[in-house]
């Protein structure tokens, strides 16, 4: 695709945000024909979201976990951006309205405390961990803003920062408190029903390697991570969608308990 293309695709994608209108697929000329494109559009998508969502802060990894593959039907995990004004602290109350149809997943996020920069490629598990500074029990917030996301494909949603909306975080508890994030069990609840259960080890076998394979992606594309930014590492339940009024509740063993409400 030319610039002006991935420019034309960015514009009618972020048009349909701020309008909270459904995505159908982009016009033929303006359709990502594979993931590349789809990244050539997203960061175009993440410079005219800087306007109004504040800082980039970080990135979320879609598809880390096998319930997650299978329900979005990609064998592979694709990566989005996160902005400063969609980071919420747990008890965070938001309005359903914001969002086209808001689901939320139960997530391990980790903030960083030093850079992975692409000169320092290929990254290990054991590179990527040295990096880490907190971890957090996370909410991801996603939003279905796509009139039908089974057809779009992978391209497109990749384009469109693969359904991220934002994410509520738990308390920070420091790296070395928290012995194995593989093991780590997590359970989301959905006004006080348990939705969904999962644990680390179901993040691509263990959430660094997520971090990793994010790391790796971002330095073929000659673009890093750094200190103080926010990676949500995949979710280790299926997505619930939610109603207004609805309470979501995710608790991850050695992590603590987030929550949100949507009224």
């Amino acid at each position: 695709m030319g610039a002006d293309e991935v420019l034309a695709a960015a514009q009618l994608i972020m048009r349909a945000r701020q309008e909270r209108r459904p995505l159908a697929a982009l016009p033929a000329q303006l359709q990502p024909q594979d993931e590349a494109a789809g990244y050539e559009i997203q960061h175009e998508v993440h410079w005219l979201l800087a306007e109004h969502a504040g800082d980039f802060a970080g990135y979320k990894i879609g598809c880390t976990s096998k319930v997650m593959q299978d329900y979005i039907r990609i064998p592979h995990p694709c990566a989005g951006g996160v902005f400063a004004r969609g980071v919420h602290e747990s008890g965070a109350v938001l309005r359903a309205a914001d969002f086209v149809r808001v689901g939320v997943e139960c997530e391990i996020a980790v903030r960083l405390a030093q850079d992975l920069l692409p000169l320092d490629a290929p990254f290990t598990i054991a590179h990527v961990a040295e990096a880490i500074g907190d971890c957090h029990a996370a909410i991801e917030i996603v939003d279905d803003r796509y009139v039908q996301w089974e057809t779009l494909g992978a391209p497109t949603l990749i384009a469109d920062d693969f359904f991220a909306a934002g994410c509520v975080l738990g308390p920070a508890v420091a790296r070395g408190a928290v012995p194995d994030l593989a093991a780590v069990q997590g359970r989301a609840f959905i006004n006080d029903a348990l939705a969904g259960a999962g644990a680390g080890s179901d993040v691509l076998g263990h959430p660094l390697h997520a971090l990793a394979w994010l790391a790796n992606h971002l330095a073929a594309r000659g673009d890093g991570l750094e200190a103080g930014q926010l990676v949500l590492t995949g979710s280790l339940v299926k997505t619930v969608w939610l109603k207004p009024g609805d309470r979501a509740r995710m608790e991850l063993d050695g992590l603590g308990t987030v929550e949100a409400r949507f009224e």
